[in-house]
């Protein structure tokens, strides 16, 4: 199911599917909401960014430091190291990069 919507809710991050309904929820503490894709979402904790699923089940999780988030959609998420942005999957594997003067 398409993840629409995630939303904090007190201590929680709350997953909403593409009916409406919530799907699943994530205790947050510590957690800080960054972006939703498709079939994902992406919260940073510390010095990592982390996907998850729409059932608040981990993905996978990428190192951070020098990367600034800008980013989700679709099937990638967006960061900007450098001078580049640079793309990953759900999987955090880099998918791509471009130059950004």
């Amino acid at each position: 199911m398409a993840i629409s919507d995630v939303q904090q809710k007190g201590s929680y991050l709350q997953v909403f599917g593409d009916n409406g309904k919530k799907i699943s929820e994530l205790y947050a503490s510590g957690l800080e909401l960054m972006g939703v894709a498709g079939e994902f979402f992406i919260v940073e904790k510390g010095s990592y960014f982390i996907t998850y699923d729409e059932h608040s089940k981990k993905i996978a999780e990428l190192y951070s430091s020098g990367m600034n988030f800008k980013s989700a959609s679709g099937s990638t998420f967006n960061v900007i190291k450098g001078s580049y942005i640079v793309s990953y999957n759900e999987d955090c594997k880099k998918t791509g990069e471009r130059y950004n003067p």
